[in-house]
C-alpha cells in the first residue's frame, strides 16, 4: 500500500534566473538575523533548499541530511525553527521527534504504529504519516523540515529505521502503508562531544593553558572533536548516509548582544500583542544592557543563560509592575541598574492615568447599595401586593379603617366592595352602615346573633366572595 507522494519541488525553467540568486541572498540573510553567529551552518544548509527550488534534487533521497553538533544553546534546534519560519511562514510547521520518548525498542510503536495482530492495532495512530508531512508544506513551498531532537538518546531500533529513511527516502508503517520522504529535509540534533568541546575551548591543563588561539584553527579542532565523538557513537552506514556533519561554536560577546537585542524586541512584541490599547514602550538603559549580558554570557549553557536572565530580572518584574496596575497605557518603561549593582531598577512615566480595578469594583458596589427611584417604587408595589394578601386571609378591616400598617383604605375598600353581594334595603346608607358594623361585630366575636337575612355566614364566607 503505497501512500500518494506530493508533487515533486518546482521546475527549474520556473526557478532559474536572477530572481534564483536574489532569493539566496535573502534566505542568508533572513536566516543570520534569526540564528546569531552560526554564519558557516547556514551556508551548508541553504544550498539543499536552493536544490529543491531549482528542480534538481536527487531522486529516491531526501533533499538533504544534515547532523547538528555542538554545545549546548548555540542554536541548533533555532535553526530548524528559524528555517521553517523563513520557508512556511510559521516557526512550528517542523515534525519534531523528541529521541528521548523512544529509548526503548517497544517505544517504536508509537512512531510508526503497532503491526496487525497486536493489541491496540486499530487504536493506534503512527506518528509519522503522508498526511503528517503534507500538514508541514505550504502552498509556496513544499518542503516538510523533520527534526530529530537529541538522536543519541534514540534505542538502537531507532537508528536502524532511519537507515531506510535515509538511504531510500521511505518509512514503511506498521500497517503496510509507505512514508516518501524525498520532498524532505531531515536534521538530527546531537550534544555528542560538548563536554571535549569546551576542554578545547577552556584547557586546564597542558601548554594550551592561557594560549590564544586563532578562531580558524578553533573551529578545526571542534569539528574534528565533534565528528570524532559522531564516529564513535554511530555506526559507519549510519555516518555515511548523513549529508553534512555541521558543528557550531559558541557564541561570542557580539553575539550574545544580538541576542539580547532579540529578547527585548520580542518582548516589546509580546507586550503590543497580548495588551492591545494597555500597550507600554520598553527602553532598556545600555547600563541594564550591560548587567544582563554578564550575568546571562556563559560557554557552557550558551543563549539559554541569557534567556533565564532577561526573564528572571525583566520580564517578571515587568509582569508584576503590569498586574497592580502601575503602568499606564501608553506610558515608557525605563529599565535601569539599581543602585546596588545586583537587580534592575523598572519605572513608568507618561501614559493615560487608569482608576485601579480594585477602587472601581469598590465605587461599583456602593453604587449598587444606593437605591433608585425605580428600587423604591418596586418595593412600594411588593409592599401592596403582600397587604392585599394579608387582607384576603381576614387580617382586613371595614371601610373608613386602614388594614395593618396599610396606608391605602380606599383601595382596600373598592376591592371589598366589589367581592360582597350587592343589597337593597329600605333604610337606604344609614341603616347599610349599620349592618356594616353588625358584621363588624360578629367578625370581632360580639355580642351579636347570628347574621341577619342577606348577609354571609362566616367571614369565609365573606372573603371567599
Amino acid at each position: 500500500m503505497m501512500s500518494e507522494k506530493p508533487q515533486r519541488g518546482k521546475p527549474a525553467e520556473e526557478e532559474a534566473g536572477p530572481d534564483l540568486e536574489s532569493r539566496s541572498a535573502s534566505l542568508i540573510s533572513l536566516l543570520s538575523d534569526k540564528v546569531v553567529g552560526q554564519i558557516p551552518a547556514l551556508e551548508v544548509i541553504i544550498p539543499s533548499i536552493q536544490l529543491h527550488r531549482s528542480g534538481l534534487a536527487p531522486e529516491g533521497r531526501p533533499v538533504g541530511i544534515f547532523l547538528l553538533l555542538g554545545p549546548t544553546g548555540t542554536g541548533k534546534t533555532r535553526t530548524v525553527e528559524a528555517v521553517a519560519e523563513v520557508l512556511h511562514g510559521d516557526a512550528k510547521k517542523v515534525v519534531r521527534i523528541d529521541c528521548g520518548e523512544f529509548q526503548k525498542e517497544h517505544e517504536m510503536a508509537k512512531l510508526i504504529g503497532a503491526p496487525p495482530g497486536y493489541v491496540g492495532h486499530a487504536d493506534s495512530k503512527p506518528r509519522f504519516t503522508q498526511e503528517t508531512l503534507v500538514e508541514v508544506m505550504s502552498p509556496g513551498c513544499e518542503l516538510a523540515l523533520v527534526l530529530f531532537d537529541e538522536i543519541e538518546k534514540a534505542s538502537s531500533a531507532l537508528v536502524q529505521l532511519l537507515l531506510g529513511v535515509l538511504d531510500h527516502a521511505t518509512l514503511r508503517l506498521g500497517d503496510g502503508a509507505v512514508v516518501d520522504f524525498t520532498d524532505t529535509i531531515i536534521f538530527l540534533t546531537s550534544n555528542l562531544g560538548a563536554r571535549e568541546m569546551m576542554s578545547e575551548l577552556q584547557p586546564t591543563l597542558g601548554f594550551h593553558v592561557g594560549q590564544i588561539r586563532k578562531p580558524a584553527e578553533m573551529a578545526a579542532r571542534i569539528e574534528r572533536v565533534g565528528l570524532h565523538a559522531v564516529q564513535k557513537h554511530f555506526s559507519p552506514e549510519f555516518v555515511n548516509r548523513i549529508n553534512a556533519v555541521v558543528t557550531y561554536r559558541p557564541l561570542d560577546a557580539t553575539s550574545i548582544v544580538a541576542i539580547l537585542d532579540q529578547h527585548i524586541v520580542e518582548l516589546q512584541h509580546h507586550v503590543n500583542t497580548r495588551l492591545g490599547g494597555r500597550a507600554f514602550e520598553i527602553h532598556v538603559a545600555p547600563a541594564a544592557r550591560y548587567f544582563m549580558i554578564d550575568k546571562g554570557t556563559s560557554l557552557e549553557y550558551g543563549a539559554r543563560e541569557l534567556r533565564r536572565v532577561v526573564h528572571r530580572h525583566l520580564t517578571q518584574p515587568l509582569a508584576a509592575m503590569v498586574a497592580n496596575g502601575e503602568v499606564s497605557p501608553g506610558a515608557t518603561l525605563t529599565v535601569e541598574l539599581g543602585e546596588d549593582g545586583e537587580s534592575l531598577q523598572l519605572s513608568a512615566e507618561g501614559g493615560v492615568a487608569v482608576v485601579p480595578k480594585e477602587i472601581r469594583s469598590r465605587a461599583d458596589r456602593g453604587r449598587q447599595r444606593r437605591p433608585s427611584s425605580l428600587d423604591a417604587t418596586r418595593t412600594h408595589r411588593a409592599r401592596l401586593r403582600s397587604r392585599d394578601r394579608i387582607y384576603r386571609r381576614g387580617g382586613g378591616r371595614t371601610r373608613g379603617s386602614a388594614g395593618p400598617g396599610c396606608s391605602h383604605p380606599g383601595l382596600l375598600v373598592a376591592r371589598r366592595r366589589r367581592r360582597q353581594p350587592r343589597v337593597c334595603t329600605a333604610g337606604g346608607p344609614a341603616r347599610a352602615r349599620g349592618r356594616d358594623d353588625e358584621r363588624d361585630g360578629l367578625r370581632r366575636g360580639g355580642p351579636n346573633g347570628p347574621s341577619q337575612q342577606g348577609y354571609p355566614d362566616s367571614d369565609e364566607a365573606i372573603l371567599g366572595r
